[in-house]
């Protein structure tokens, strides 16, 4: 183009949003996961608040072009603050027939629907059941449609690097991401320089990645299709050094830090599973704080290595889902009797058996709280939010190492693979953990010997000491027979029994936990919603709704599950109704019935996707109506 045709050419508006809501979908193999986080990270480093949700197929190796097939990956930022990825994209970029026609259901009307056409062939829609092409027929006009020719565009733009039309086409997700980062005037410096970084050993791909990218990003600057880009400021936040972190890359980080914090080596004994694996690839990259992995043949191996580095002095950790705390189950209860320092860590996903294992679900709960045999109690922690997840890791450590007892940490698949921001706290912000291992005698009996007694009691905490193997002096017995009480002796008598089981159950009930906060703007609402887990964030963005409506109601969140905060009774008596949203059957809510006899209302889903705001925002209308209408004299529900 001349100067003067570049003059005469019509400029683009650039539109300000507060919000936008963008979903990539396609084949695993169209790369969607990579371009959704490139699409995050630069959108943190530009200050934008996000919130992500990854979605995987359950299937390694999904046949190609098929519905089981897509993948794809959602991404939620704005200039101000915000808890989800979102209900509904704004914009879908659907790579082929299959991934329109799994996500088309959730754009709403006007959206912008950007198309791969050189996918839209009649094999390609005869595979997932389109009998005419959609692009064509009038089915999209609801849409802002732009059907462009990502895989022929990218090869063209890669004519001259020498790759193979097969290998360039490849990089289609990279022409994507260039055009959507013009859309949204996104930064490119940090995408190039990861691709040169990723690709530092194929300097001809990275290159052949750069180019697609850039072609991507000047198809969207020249090409009249798109008339208008966007602009989304970045948002303000506290204070402070951030970076984008995933739930799981927190967690590992939480546990690094609880480590230094208690002066302990961490240990982890884990065997790979969907959607904990990546917590154990990341903390076998940390050798230099002290970190010691270990890659078990199974599940029982993994967490009986855990048990014996806790046994040995060190931070125990065993990482699985749902499926590996039901065969981690027996060494769970052993840790229990022994009375040491364990944490499990169970990011949850759906189920029974193999379930769903790409997606979420909250429905460990009740098997955490008695998925052992005997009276066995393990103290119960559950984060928030995927930045909660560093927080809870620390909090979970403390507990055990300080009351002597295996830890339940429950995340799940929503938050271990989301991301968000987060600040980076300093060191002097982190509670010290203290192991306090005993050092000599401690017991001394009628003959005046001094002895050590492997069982005798921290009156506060109810804590056995915790002894290091080789501390002369300090010599006693392990394994799965019940112990007598002090001594440590193995006891069969009915009554020592009874009181060990009585003083575990004890030592659980007294762990102090904070009390829980309720957010009740206006101090007189008679509903509260109470949550647990990754639910925090559809249900705060319900609350926000209702509250904007005028509606008056109150919210909780619980992050200690067992034992419960102590002002938690009160607190739900003090409401008219409670409702309990979660991913399961009413869990939560059972737990609630049974230990506070108030009748919580459950709100339930198992789809393997977290709430949307507005689903809960519509319960929450019913029940503030149905609350209302009790009050005029009619009969209420929810």
């Amino acid at each position: 183009m001349t100067v003067e045709a570049e003059a005469l050419a019509p400029s683009k508006v650039v539109q300000q949003v507060d919000r936008v809501v963008i979903r990539f979908a396609g084949d695993s193999g169209d790369g969607m996961q990579l371009t959704g986080d490139r699409f995050t990270s630069e959108t943190a480093s530009f200050g934008n608040d996000l919130s992500t949700l990854p979605n995987f197929p359950a299937e390694i190796r999904a046949p190609a072009g098929t519905l089981p097939g897509v993948s794809s990956f959602q991404l939620h930022f704005a200039d101000h603050d915000i808890l989800t990825p979102g209900d509904a994209p704004n914009v879908l970029v659907a790579m082929n027939p299959a991934a329109l026609k799994a996500n088309l259901a959730d754009l709403p009307r006007g959206a912008e629907l950007i198309v791969n056409t050189d996918e839209f062939t009649k094999r390609a829609l005869a595979k997932v059941g389109y009998a005419a092409d959609p692009l064509g027929d009038g089915s999209l006009e609801a849409y802002r449609l732009h059907p462009v020719p990502l895989t022929s565009l990218t090869v063209e733009a890669l004519k001259d690097s020498g790759l193979a039309r097969k290998d360039a086409e490849r990089a289609k997700n990279m022409f994507a991401l260039g055009l959507l980062s013009w859309m949204y005037h996104r930064p490119t410096h940090s995408t190039e320089a990861f691709l040169r970084q990723k690709f530092a050993k194929k300097p001809a791909i990275a290159e052949a990645n750069i180019t697609a990218y850039r072609a991507g990003w000047n198809f969207g600057e020249t090409t009249e299709d798109f008339a208008v880009s966007y602009e989304v400021a970045p948002s303000t936040f506290p204070p402070g050094t951030y970076r984008n972190i995933s739930g799981n890359l927190a967690l590992s980080y939480g546990l690094i830090a609880a480590a230094r914090r208690s002066g302990l080596p961490l240990f982890l004994g884990s065997y790979p599973i969907t959607p904990a694996s990546d917590i154990l690839h990341e903390l076998s990259r940390h050798k230099n704080f002290g970190v010691r992995t270990f890659q078990a043949e199974d599940e029982i191996a993994g967490v009986g290595a855990a048990l014996g580095a806790a046994f040995g002095g060190a931070l125990g950790v065993t990482t699985t889902s749902g499926p590996g705390v039901a065969l981690k189950s027996e060494t769970i209860g052993l840790a229990v009797s022994l009375e040491l320092p364990l944490l499990v860590v169970d990011i949850q996903r759906g189920g029974p058996s193999t379930g769903l294992p790409t997606k979420t679900e909250q429905a460990d709960l009740l098997q955490a709280m008695f998925g052992r045999n005997g009276e066995a109690p393990v103290p119960i922690v559950a984060p928030a939010t995927a930045a909660e997840c560093f927080d809870a890791a620390l909090e979970a450590a403390r507990i055990a190492v300080t009351y002597r007892t295996p830890v339940l940490l429950l995340s799940d698949g929503y938050l271990a693979n989301g991301s968000e921001p987060w600040r980076i706290p300093d060191v002097e912000e982190l509670p010290v953990i203290a192991p306090d291992f005993a050092q000599g005698p401690n017991h001394v009996l009628e003959d005046g010997a001094e002895v050590f007694w492997p069982y005798k009691r921290d009156p506060q905490t109810l804590a056995r000491p915790w002894a290091v193997p080789g501390t002369a002096g300090l010599e006693h017995r392990i394994g799965g027979i019940e112990k007598q009480d002090g001594t440590g002796n193995i006891s069969y008598d009915p009554a020592n029994h009874e009181h060990m089981v009585r003083t575990r159950r004890a030592k659980v009930d007294g762990i102090a936990v904070r009390p829980i906060e309720v957010d009740d703007l206006t101090a007189d609402a008679r509903v509260l919603v109470l949550g647990w887990g990754s639910t925090y964030g559809p249900i705060t963005a319900a609350v926000r709704r209702i509250r904007r409506e005028g509606g008056r109601i109150a919210q909780a969140h619980l992050r200690n599950i067992n034992p419960f905060p102590a002002n938690l009774g009160a607190v739900l008596k003090s409401y008219d109704r409670v409702i309990v949203p979660e991913m399961n059957l009413g869990q939560l809510a059972l737990l609630l019935r049974a230990e506070f006899l108030v009748d919580v209302q459950s709100f339930t889903q198992v789809t393997g996707l977290p709430f949307k705001a507005e689903q809960l925002a519509d319960a929450l209308r019913t029940a503030l109506a149905g609350l209302t209408a009790f009050s005029d004299g009619a009969p209420s529900h929810v």
